[in-house]
């Protein structure tokens, strides 16, 4: 019986509030503790990867901020080069053009000296032609050589404008028309009632022009009034 009370004693002297609250304190320390070791290893973590995950945020922010920038810049850089690549074709098609119309003309006009002496034969010919005697009406009338020498300097002369005439080069025939300074070269005027003023009534030269541009001018004889005209018109 005695033993009995001296163990229920002896158990509420070992439930005593000092030793609860000394076995709180120990809990709270263990706690503390662990909390203190994960602070370290979160700083350890830190310290290895580089950089707080804050700081990281804001630098992948401005890495954003700067692809952004980029990406604004990029049309800009388009446009001048597509400008740059318009000009460089532009140019491209206007020598090739400049080029074309060179060659073209360098084919038209190349032998305009040469055809410009050449074509001083045909007046020749046509000299040869007018200097041959008319036998008309005498007794040399039906000579054969007189007719075959006309014949053959007639039939070289009409070769020789066909030739011409192939390669664009053609005659200027200003008989009885208005006198045009771009074709006609005025050598004297001649008094007539019968054509108007400014007209040409006599060729002392046939004129030449290669395709559109003149090759030799025409030297012509220019009507005028006469100075009876002239009075009555006054």
């Amino acid at each position: 019986m005695t033993n009995d009370r001296s163990d229920r004693k002896a158990n509420l002297d070992s439930n005593d509030p000092t030793d609860h609250d000394v076995g709180l304190e120990d809990k709270k320390d263990t706690a503390r503790s662990k909390r203190q070791r994960k602070t370290q290893e979160k700083s350890s973590a830190t310290a290895e990867g580089g950089s707080d995950p804050a700081t990281q945020d804001v630098g992948e922010c401005e890495d954003l901020n700067d692809d952004t920038a980029d990406e604004g810049e990029t049309p800009n850089e388009t446009e001048v080069l597509k400008d740059q690549l318009l000009r460089a074709l532009a140019e491209t098609e206007n020598v090739r053009k400049r080029a074309e119309r060179e060659r073209e003309e360098a084919a038209k006009y190349g032998v305009s000296s040469f055809a410009r002496d050449i074509v001083s034969i045909t007046d020749n010919l046509q000299r040869a032609l007018d200097s041959v005697p008319d036998f008309e009406g005498t007794e040399n009338e039906d000579d054969p050589r007189i007719k075959s020498l006309q014949a053959g300097i007639s039939l070289t002369q009409q070769e020789f404008e066909t030739v011409l005439t192939r390669h664009g080069i053609k005659r200027i025939e200003p008989l009885g028309k208005a006198f045009d300074h771009n074709y006609h070269q005025a050598m004297f005027e001649l008094e007539s009632e019968d054509h108007a003023a400014g007209t040409v009534i006599q060729v002392l030269q046939p004129g030449y022009k290669i395709h559109d541009r003149l090759l030799r001018p025409a030297m012509v004889g220019v009507a005028k009034k006469s100075t009876e005209s002239a009075k009555s018109d006054d």
